[in-house]
């Protein structure tokens, strides 16, 4: 049903619930994984490499820790760390890689937690020409 699954993360700990749900889509479907973390330009000053350095080393341990997770369900993964306004780089990214399906938490850190649903995941769930799969948050 589904060939390439794109799970965005921010390191949460809905993020790696969300993972969960990918690898049993992508073992029943025999599909690949995509994990993606967006370095949001909104927040950090990207003009100096010197500050993103450490955004990318963060960055990379999110999604080399889901891609372990995959890994190990004999899941193929792929990993990518991007810098952008996360909605709209999750939604690029989606066309870029011919993606799906998106997995993805209903809020992450920076979401509110009053919120339904946090902005990025509203963003994406409102805009995605593919269908999304909303993971609970963990508390």
């Amino acid at each position: 049903m589904y060939d390439r699954i794109l799970v965005p993360t921010d390191g949460s700990k809905t993020a790696g619930a969300a993972m969960s749900a990918a690898v049993e889509f992508a073992s029943r479907d025999d599909a690949e994984i995509h994990v993606l973390h967006v370095i949001n330009t909104r927040y950090y000053d990207t003009s100096i490499e010197s500050a993103v350095e450490p955004l990318r080393e963060e960055g990379e341990r999110y999604v080399d820790s889901l891609a372990e997770l995959a890994a190990g369900a004999g899941v193929t993964v792929t990993t990518a760390v991007e810098l952008g306004r996360p909605a709209r780089a999750i939604l690029a990214f989606v066309d870029d890689h011919d993606v799906d399906l998106v997995v993805m938490g209903t809020s992450g850190r920076g979401d509110l937690e009053r919120r339904l649903l946090g902005s990025t995941t509203e963003h994406v769930v409102t805009h995605a020409d593919v269908p999304v799969h909303v993971v609970p948050a963990v508390k």
